[in-house]
């Protein structure tokens, strides 16, 4: 009887469902990187001897621009908001460089676009924390603004310019001693500043408080509104550098170009861990989850299924792996 008692006290609490919960929701990078392993199987088997240092690196490459709009989301959602306009942002960015590049050079480019982003995000920041429009009405109508007003930019311009400039070329695209993608140089300071930013100043702790109980953060003397308006413009500019890459990758400048990134990021951010509730999340978890959509996508492709049912495929297991965490969570 002694040894039945001993055996139950010394079972581990993670073999248990409840400590199987928790522990998706305290600590979601582990059985995200085991997730993240088993993705590696099928797309082995799919195309043998695919799977190499220069696979990953490709992998890598493509998963930058999305981690990025999803640490956009990640940001936004621990307060309880979204962000729907960063597809748009990250699209005007890209494509105003292009068109700016030949005539104002690279450097005026960019600045012009990272502050036409960060106008958007200051005034998508005074929609929601000011005059209290949800956030999800409010950046999608953003969104929206930002596209007609880029399309008017576009049919003003007699030409494109000189197209999508060969730094972004290689930034976005190219890799270096054929292994490390160039972005890495751009993305790897992006994560750090997010990570110590959530971790150990006390921005992101005021992000954490607003999205937990903003009654209680405001009844502590927390001025919300100008938290949201930071945090609206950091998510701009945020996507505005996105877009210099993904424009770099795809060597393409168009007003809709990261508008297919939009759900993906909010994906990656839920799968990673963040609660669409706020309060709750990290941006280590949504980095995972960026890949793991990027190998998933990859290897749809590598079935060679049509486009359609590459997108119901794709769309299909986003919902059901989002679904699935949210449930395993809830209540843990």
């Amino acid at each position: 009887m002694s040894g039945a008692v001993d055996s139950q006290s010394t079972r581990s609490p993670w073999l248990t469902w409840r400590g199987l919960k928790v522990l998706f929701r305290d600590r979601p990078i582990i059985p995200l990187l085991v997730l993240l392993g088993i993705l590696v199987l099928p797309s082995e088997l799919a195309r043998p001897g695919i799977v190499s240092a220069d696979w990953a690196s490709v992998m890598i490459r493509a998963a930058v621009p999305l981690a990025i709009l999803a640490g956009c989301q990640t940001l936004t959602m621990l307060t309880g908001g979204i962000d729907l306009s960063v597809g748009a942002v990250a699209s005007m960015a890209g494509f105003l460089v292009a068109t700016l590049v030949g005539g104002q050079g690279l450097v005026v480019a960019i600045a012009v676009a990272l502050a036409a982003a960060a106008l958007t995000g200051l005034v998508t920041g005074i929609g929601v924390g000011v005059f209290r429009v949800h956030p999800l009405i409010m950046t999608l109508g953003m969104g929206l603004v930002v596209l007609g007003l880029a399309n008017v930019w576009q049919l003003q311009m007699v030409q494109t310019g000189s197209g999508v400039a060969p730094e972004l070329r290689t930034l976005g695209s190219d890799r270096m001693y054929g292994i490390l993608p160039y972005s890495l140089l751009l993305y790897v300071p992006v994560v750090v500043v997010i990570l110590l930013g959530l971790r150990r100043f006390g921005y992101g702790r005021l992000l954490y408080a607003i999205g937990d109980n903003p009654i209680a953060a405001r009844l502590s003397g927390t001025r919300g509104w100008q938290v949201l308006v930071a945090l609206y413009i950091i998510s701009a500019v945020l996507a505005a550098i996105a877009g210099f890459l993904i424009s770099g990758l795809t060597n393409v400048a168009s007003v809709t170009l990261a508008d297919s990134l939009v759900l993906p990021s909010v994906a990656a951010a839920v799968i990673g861990g963040t609660s669409i509730l706020g309060g709750r999340g990290g941006y280590g978890g949504t980095i995972i989850g960026a890949l793991i959509l990027t190998i998933t996508s990859s290897l749809l492709t590598s079935l060679g299924l049509p486009e359609a049912v590459r997108q119901i495929l794709f769309g299909s297991i986003i919902v059901f792996v989002a679904a699935a965490y949210t449930r395993v969570t809830s209540d843990a």
